[in-house]
């Protein structure tokens, strides 16, 4: 079968940058923009992460400094509001943090960030310590994957498993990380089975699949 799926952990960013709870409104700022992030885990004791404050947590001071809200819309915008009147990252971030495990996949950590519409994450350990960051496009380092290398494993962790008598009578080629799988096979059941396992190789853009089944019967164990 093919090779250990990417994780979150082969590509995170190990070095993070993070505040203290009681880090000031423009000591974040600061942070923010020498390090050219757009947010940044807020984090207590050994490094457990107990939130994140974003541009957008502090836009909102920016938000309503020269407008005065009436009653009702003070009440139903309270935690912006709340905000606006914070100095400390304590009273600023949003928690509990959106985190992510070492461990998840790339399309779970996908998943997380388009659900809470973040744009990176903290990636966590089993003792809320901070180990990574994990951004957009980390996630997309995998597609910077070469088409040798992709061709290697669609060949040995795919073809050779799937088609163990055939293999010599199948070309797999990588052109910008689309696979096109060619050639002749004796079992023709297993071909929708190749394309499917071809295109979930991590780095793969798309397969196109050309293989057919030789008009004799057969299979291929």
């Amino acid at each position: 079968m093919t090779s250990r799926p990417f994780t979150v952990a082969d590509v995170m960013t190990t070095k993070v940058v993070a505040v203290l709870p009681g880090a000031g409104f423009k000591e974040i700022v600061a942070t923010m923009e020498r390090w050219k992030v757009t947010a940044v885990p807020v984090v207590e004791g050994e490094g457990r992460v107990v939130g994140v404050v974003s541009e957008a947590d502090l836009l909102r001071k920016e938000e309503f400094h020269d407008h005065r809200l009436g009653l009702v819309e003070q009440m139903r915008r309270l935690d912006a509001t709340a905000k606006a009147g914070s100095r400390r990252a304590e009273d600023l971030m949003t928690s509990p943090a959106v985190t992510v495990a070492p461990e998840a996949s790339l399309p779970q950590a996908a998943r997380i960030m388009a659900a809470q519409h973040v744009k990176r994450l903290p990636v966590v350990g089993a003792d809320g310590t901070i180990q990574g960051i994990v951004s957009r496009s980390d996630l997309l380092k995998v597609f910077l994957r070469s088409d040798d290398d992709l061709a290697a494993e669609v060949r040995h962790g795919v073809v050779e498993h799937l088609f163990p008598i055939s293999r010599h009578q199948v070309d797999v080629r990588v052109d910008g990380g689309v696979v096109t799988l060619s050639g002749e096979v004796r079992d023709g059941a297993r071909i929708p089975i190749a394309e499917r396992l071809a295109r979930a190789v991590e780095g793969v853009v798309d397969v196109r699949c050309e293989l057919t089944a030789r008009g004799v019967g057969g299979d291929e164990r």
